[in-house]
């Protein structure tokens, strides 16, 4: 699925939330707590780590592709 950003970046916990692929940010924080995130193909542990426009987040099967806001 694709995910446009609004702003130049976005927590990653919150796109988790956003995406529908965690039901809250808390729920978000225990999928990277719990190594079932990765970003452009690498674990990330960092809950708040700050995913921008090119990047790719899979967790669960589910593969995101954050794309930079309209202009």
């Amino acid at each position: 699925m694709d995910f446009t950003l609004r702003g130049e970046h976005v927590a990653l916990c919150d796109l988790l939330k956003l995406t529908g692929i965690a039901d809250s940010g808390g729920q978000g924080k225990l999928m990277i707590a719990n190594g079932e995130v990765t970003v452009d193909g690498q674990p990330e542990s960092r809950k708040t780590a700050k995913i921008r426009a090119g990047q790719t987040v899979q967790c669960l099967g589910q593969t995101v592709r954050v794309l930079a806001a309209e202009a």
